[in-house]
């Protein structure tokens, strides 16, 4: 008889292996990528352009790019666009990050031809009307003057600022000024640089047919009129103060981001360091959560995590405070950092740990999307192909002693920045 009183016993994982992706070069330079699966009659397609905000000539324009491209085509009004995309059931949206900028279309397999002249004319025949441009303007400017009344969304972007350099890409901070400056042609000019097929990668996931593949290659192959060229962007080096505080009158909390640059995914213990930023911050129970959280009660969550972006990598440790209790919050975070420089990590937290991270892993595999996210970052970040496999086998094979050095090189509070929001002190 099932006793539930004991818990199941918890089966290691033992290796996993992405499904294998069929790699094609289209006519025009763009390579398709292809996950098969027939498990359901869904099929995703993105195209990912090297798009953005780190090519983007002036702030700002890389976001209105992307989020004006399905604001009418040639051929199409928006309302049309949208029409047509919610006459099949589909989904269709452009999203712009710190690297590239991808459009994405989920849509029932046997709608995939229907709609993909629809994607190729958002890519290569979007107009950019003037007034939804405004109107896109002033909609964004309004949402960050809400969003800034907040000590969070202040505390990350002067976290970024601080860290980065604020020339640095990733370290530029919204200037409303600027944004309302950028002129339609400017994103005009963009689109037309940077949105070339012939520099993108597609990514053709689901319940994919032989003819979806010729499809593609016959509608995506098409050769553009212009060569992508890639920008440049100069080193950054860290100048900023290792404690910056930011007044908000009349606050009650204060939002904390302490961090520092971090190894990027090609570092060969990059796997042990995960295990590392777990055991800190990583999960419900970690060291911060029960010190701060459940111990002091100073906050009702803090995490800490790793953003590994393609041309620097960055750790950090957030959390929102009473405004009371920022000082003491600060020195308990210390007080972690050093104690795992100082003390081994007990086996059976290292244990408890390791089972989250790769229970986690494998439930983050239950779909052919899923597993092609995890497909594109090997793609962008050029890790082996074996990284998850690996990720695996180090992760279960970490041994305290080699997680407290890393600590002793990574994890001193010294090396870190330090950015408080909150009222007058």
């Amino acid at each position: 008889m099932l006793d539930r009183k004991v818990a199941p016993p918890v089966q290691p994982l033992a290796s996993i292996t992405l499904p294998a992706a069929d790699v094609l070069l289209l006519p025009n330079g763009a390579r398709l990528h292809i996950l098969r699966n027939a498990a359901q009659p869904v099929i995703r397609l993105q195209a990912v352009f090297k798009a953005g905000k780190w090519y983007e000539p002036a702030p700002s324009v890389s976001l209105l790019t992307a989020r004006m491209l399905l604001e009418g085509t040639r051929t199409r009004t928006a309302r049309q666009i949208a029409d047509e995309v919610a006459f099949y059931g589909a989904s269709l949206e452009c999203e712009q990050g710190f690297d590239r900028a991808t459009l994405t279309l989920y849509c029932l397999s046997r709608h995939l031809e229907k709609l993909l002249l629809l994607f190729l004319d958002v890519i290569t025949a979007p107009t950019f009307p003037e007034v939804e441009l405004a109107q896109l303007k002033a909609r964004t400017i309004q949402n960050v003057r809400i969003e800034r009344q907040k000590t969070s969304y202040l505390a990350a972007e002067q976290f970024s600022r601080n860290l980065y350099g604020p020339t640095f890409p990733y370290g530029v901070v919204f200037d409303e000024a600027k944004f309302d400056g950028v002129l339609v042609e400017q994103v005009r000019a963009f689109h037309q640089e940077f949105y070339q097929l012939m520099g993108a990668e597609i990514f053709l996931c689901g319940d994919v047919l032989p003819e979806h593949e010729q499809l593609i290659q016959q509608t995506l192959g098409i050769t553009q009129s212009q060569q992508t060229n890639i920008a440049s962007v100069e080193a950054f080096t860290i100048s900023a103060p290792p404690l910056d505080y930011v007044t908000v009158p009349g606050s009650l909390q204060a939002s904390l981001r302490i961090g520092r640059l971090w190894p990027s995914n090609s570092h060969p213990q990059t796997h042990q360091l995960q295990v590392l930023v777990k055991v800190l911050g990583g999960y419900f129970g970690s060291r911060l959560m029960k010190n701060i959280r459940e111990d002091k009660g100073f906050t009702y969550g803090i995490y800490a995590s790793v953003g590994p972006r393609e041309h620097a990598t960055s750790f950090v440790i957030g959390s929102d405070v009473n405004a009371a209790s920022a000082d003491a919050a600060i020195q308990e975070v210390h007080y972690e950092l050093r104690k795992l420089q100082e003390e081994l990590i007990p086996a059976d937290e290292l244990q408890t740990v390791k089972n989250y991270m790769t229970g986690k892993f494998a439930n983050e595999l239950s779909t052919v999307f899923e597993q092609c996210d995890k497909y594109k970052s090997i793609v962008f970040f050029n890790i082996p192909t074996d990284y998850y496999s690996e990720f695996i086998k180090q992760t279960q094979a970490v041994d305290a002693r080699a997680l407290q050095l890393l600590a002793q090189e990574y994890l001193s509070p010294e090396q870190m920045i330090e950015v408080v929001v909150g009222p007058q002190r």
